[in-house]
């Protein structure tokens, strides 16, 4: 039986204090911070992106995906203890599964690798008499929801389930080098039957994905020699 994944999108904001701190102590929090990602990557997906200058709340965000969900919780316990973790709220955070989609042969049993620019991630949460329709009635919906997709072939949908593990019923993340198209393809969305089965889809974040390092320097913008010894 194919196995499926635990993700979680973790958002971070960093508390504009630990912007003042000298060069050292901001360098010394990094480097905790990327070792806690590093220890993780080693057999499981981590990818960083940064929402700096594209969210107010957030600053930047971590996708962990793992078979086990104890890893993801034993990966967190460790990244708070780094220095960082210490000046740093988490205003948004999303726990899922993943599994196959009852409408679509094209669904997936864990997140795609990186290959696009840009990932925006929004929850979803359908109505309930969505639920109370028959079962043809919701997948001949779907098909035309379908389809629209298609028509953007430069977007890949990645779904993940949340019920029961969080308050939302979906995490959707769409990755794309062009952002216009992903513009274009959720007003498009807007005109689909299944649209009016939707209950809530904020917030939507725009991330940009890049290294841990990366989304690191964006926070303070200054670089960060990742050799130096913790």
């Amino acid at each position: 039986m194919p196995v499926r994944h635990f993700v979680k999108y973790t958002f971070l904001k960093v508390d504009a204090a630990w912007r003042r701190l000298d060069d050292d102590r901001r360098a010394a929090d990094k480097r905790e911070f990327i070792a806690a990602c590093e220890d993780f990557a080693e057999g499981h997906l981590l990818r960083a992106f940064s929402l700096v200058g594209t969210r107010g709340d957030a600053d930047l965000m971590l996708l962990s995906q793992a078979q086990n969900l104890e890893r993801i919780h034993e990966f967190h316990v460790v990244l708070a203890q780094s220095g960082l973790m210490k000046w740093c709220t988490v205003p948004h955070s999303f726990l899922a599964m993943t599994k196959p989609s009852e409408y679509s042969d094209e669904s997936r049993l864990e997140v795609r690798p990186a290959h696009g620019r840009y990932l925006f991630v929004y929850p979803f949460v359908k109505t309930r008499g969505w639920y109370a329709l028959p079962a043809d009635e919701r997948w001949r919906i779907m098909q035309e929801h379908i389809k629209v997709g298609r028509e953007y072939p430069s977007v890949d949908l990645n779904t993940s389930y949340s019920f029961g593990l969080d308050d939302q019923e979906f995490v959707v993340a769409f990755e794309t080098d062009n952002p216009a198209d992903f513009l274009d393809l959720v007003q498009r969305l807007r005109t689909t039957e299944s649209s009016s089965y939707t209950l809530r889809d904020t917030p939507t974040f725009t991330c940009i994905s890049c290294s841990v390092e990366r989304a690191l320097g964006a926070l303070d913008g200054a670089a960060l020699t990742v050799t130096e010894q913790l």
